[in-house]
């Protein structure tokens, strides 16, 4: 996260620092801003590469700028001490700034930051103030003429008396300041951080394709994220104020609105699929998320709610059960789907003491259609069979396609066993009408196997079976006939 960086300085400068030598005071000026620059990266948090390079570039220039004060003082006072301990207190300052430099591993701390703003701050204005200026002024008045020893004498009664209580006020003046300025930078820095968390998180939720709402305790919507006006086709004005339930009544479906509320409401948080359809009758899947917000004192303030589509992944599923339970050529029923369909009309014929006919079909001559007029013909001749059989029989009968030519009717609520006759003289005729296939005539014709229900109490594998053997045994009678499981 970038922040940006405050121009407030932790050491304001004023006139008071000129000591009337231009090259000494522009080059305090920078060192002054250079310790702002420092003080406020040090107050934001920066990071530490940074931190360096800035501290680096403090202590290179100090020692540029030392040099430059030594190399005056040598010019004129190079007769006296006060040179070589001004020139300890510069050797004494880089120390101390390489020290701190060394710390950068607790520059996360409070107090360390403290401790090096402070520092910086109280030296550079106590040098300026007490030590440089003074120096100054020896060198000024050298310059007028006066000896060396006048012009101590008189820096030194320049220095003392009320020019000194002036230096004691500012430097305690610029302490406070200093930690003052850096507390505030702290909570500007604050501030600043979690403003920018507030805008991303904003910037997150706005551009996301999960569709968000915030409602209030009873529901109504309080704020919503571009998807959901999206989604539900409506300006965010035109939302706001309405209860979530009324827009989306899709995911609150009566069977599951008061559970979903209820769960959210009790343990904080539901999450699940839902399913329906919306207003124009289309299939509407999403995976829904619902917290409750609670103020301080435990108590529901709000709702919100994350929708992610998954409309087209329940779409894809019942694609798949079709594939799954559906025979690919014709798009009748598989084995696995008639095996469901039989457990089921045994149950009802069980339940209501009906008949029910299982009904093993294999076409005959349909070798020859594939022969003669090759696959792709002999895969439109099972098409179109499959077409009649679906004709021929009642809506609530069963027709399956078991692989190649072979087929099996489940003809269920049945009177009797007789009632079967009539469905099983239609299918053969149906079957055995002429065909014609790219143009091209082709026949077949059907020999089926019937076994009934309950008469032949066996299992759903055994009663296919049976109806297979009655099956073959219509086929050694002739074929193009119906046979009864005896």
């Amino acid at each position: 996260m970038n922040l940006r960086i405050s121009p407030s300085d932790i050491f304001p400068w004023n006139e008071n620092f000129q000591t009337g030598l231009s090259v000494i005071d522009e080059q305090h000026r920078k060192l002054v801003e250079l310790l702002n620059k420092l003080a406020s990266h040090l107050a934001y948090g920066v990071e530490k590469p940074e931190l360096n390079m800035i501290f680096g570039e403090l202590t290179e220039y100090a020692q540029y700028h030392f040099k430059t004060e030594e190399s005056i003082w040598e010019k004129y006072l190079s007769a006296d001490e006060l040179p070589i301990e001004h020139a300890r207190t510069h050797q004494s300052f880089v120390a101390e700034v390489l020290k701190l430099r060394g710390k950068q591993d607790e520059f996360a701390t409070e107090q360390v930051i403290e401790e090096i703003v402070v520092f910086l701050t109280h030296w550079l204005a106590f040098h300026i103030l007490e030590s440089d200026k003074h120096m100054a002024k020896i060198v000024l008045s050298v310059q007028l003429g006066l000896t060396l020893d006048e012009a101590k004498d008189k820096a030194r009664m320049e220095m003392s008396g009320a020019l000194r209580v002036l230096i004691e006020t500012i430097l305690n003046m610029y302490d406070t300041l200093s930690t003052r300025t850096l507390q505030l930078m702290r909570e500007v820095a604050e501030r600043q951080r979690a403003e920018d968390k507030l805008r991303l998180t904003r910037k997150v939720i706005d551009s996301t394709l999960e569709s968000i709402f915030i409602t209030d305790q009873d529901g109504m919507i309080i704020d919503t994220n571009p998807s959901f006006c999206l989604d539900v086709q409506l300006d965010h004005a035109q939302i706001v104020g309405r209860d979530v339930r009324q827009l989306k009544p899709s995911l609150f479906s009566q069977d599951k609105s008061d559970e979903i509320w209820r769960t959210a409401t009790e343990s904080g948080h539901w999450a699940g699929e839902t399913v329906g359809h919306d207003a124009e009758g289309e299939i509407e899947g999403a995976w829904l998320a619902l917290s409750s917000i609670k103020d301080g004192h435990g108590v529901i303030t709000h709702y919100v709610g994350v929708i992610s589509s998954i409309t087209h992944l329940v779409k894809r599923q019942q694609i798949l059960e079709v594939e799954a339970n559906h025979d690919a050529l014709t798009g009748l029923p598989n084995r696995r789907l008639l095996q469901d369909r039989l457990d089921q009309a045994i149950t009802r014929s069980n339940r209501a003491g009906r008949v029910m006919a299982l009904c093993f079909l294999d076409l005959d001559g349909f070798k020859q259609v594939n022969d003669s007029l090759g696959h792709d013909a002999g895969d439109d001749a099972l098409r179109l069979v499959a077409a009649r059989l679906g004709k021929a029989l009642r809506g609530e009968d069963t027709v399956a396609r078991m692989g190649g030519d072979e087929f099996v009717l489940l003809l269920g609520d049945l009177d009797s066993e007789e009632s079967a006759v009539q469905f099983l003289n239609r299918v053969l005729k149906d079957i055995a009408l002429p065909m014609s296939i790219s143009g091209k005539p082709a026949a077949v014709t059907a020999s089926i196997g019937v076994t009934f229900y309950p008469r032949d109490q066996s299992t759903p594998e055994l009663l296919l079976k049976h109806a297979d053997e009655a099956m073959l045994t219509a086929k050694r009678e002739g074929k193009s006939r119906y046979h009864f499981y005896s």
